[in-house]
């Protein structure tokens, strides 16, 4: 399925706030609490408890990132 390319920051903020919110919440709960039996059912609630927040986030941080990337680097000849 491919979508309009409008949607391209929605999407690409829903990609990377999942990856990281899949990553950071799993690494957290494994260092605080270590593997066990219940691990996947924790860390899907805090996913599910934190990627509301950092979605919109992302949505809203990204075009400003891109904005200070651009300042920082070189634009491509």
């Amino acid at each position: 399925m491919k979508f309009h390319p409008r949607y391209a920051p929605v999407i690409f903020g829903g990609l990377l706030s999942t990856i990281m919110v899949s990553v950071v919440s799993g690494l957290l709960l494994f260092l605080n609490e270590g593997f066990h039996p219940g691990f996947a059912a924790v860390w899907l609630k805090n996913f599910l408890s934190t990627w509301p927040v950092v979605f919109p986030t992302a949505l809203v941080v990204a075009p400003w990132v891109r904005r200070i990337v651009a300042n920082l680097t070189l634009p491509i000849p």
